[in-house]
């Protein structure tokens, strides 16, 4: 399945706000959140609409997510928490956290036209899993700079999670640690998640 191109309204009205595909919120989630309090919502369908939630905030393929969801079972700890630390510590999200980019997809587009540096060096992959302690900045000429200039302008600094520091002078990000549970970008069960994928096999 290829990555989602189409209406992202029409997905966050059916998910709910997913802040990674689009700044728009929904207007009301009440039939949403009749469905769920109906308890008439297949124990199947809510693991589909979690895991949909997930796809869609970091611009997934099908074929990406169960990728990192095999890679989260081999780990020891919890599968649904390393789950969601590999898809936070991807260089596209990255940046979106970091308020370079408004979205997941313009963060995405950033890397693939070769705007943004790692520790000096250009990377082109927008899955690149950063680490702690490495430097995110752009290239060093106007184009690239203006590009990010309003987005880190417009963004809240205030929603910067605690593993990320930003010099919004010198564009220039940091990695602290890896990202803590709590600091998620995305309200999300990953339990449901991994449940649907082990149901699967």
């Amino acid at each position: 399945m290829s990555r989602y191109r189409g209406p992202r309204f029409k997905k966050i009205r059916r998910l709910g706000a997913l802040p990674g595909l689009t700044r728009k919120t929904p207007k009301s989630r009440s039939n949403l959140q009749n469905q769920l309090q109906s308890g008439k919502k297949e124990q199947y369908r809510i693991r589909l609409q979690e895991k949909q939630k997930l796809r869609f905030h970091y611009g997934l393929t099908e074929r990406q997510l169960l990728r990192y969801v095999h890679i989260a079972g081999k780990a020891k700890r919890s599968t649904g928490q390393v789950l969601l630390q590999l898809l936070e510590m991807r260089l596209d999200n990255i940046l979106f956290r970091l308020g370079m980019a408004s979205t997941i997809p313009g963060a995405r587009q950033l890397v693939n036209h070769r705007h943004i540096l790692v520790n000096g060096r250009i990377v082109d992959i927008p899955s690149f899993r950063c680490k702690p302690q490495d430097i995110i900045t752009t290239k060093d000429n106007q184009r690239s700079k203006r590009l990010i200039q309003n987005s880190i302008a417009s963004s809240d600094r205030m929603q910067l999670p605690n593993h990320l520091t930003i010099d919004t002078l010198q564009y220039k990000g940091l990695v602290k640690k890896i990202i803590a549970r709590k600091w998620i970008g995305l309200k999300i069960n990953e339990l449901l998640v991994v449940e649907y994928y082990s149901r699967q096999t």
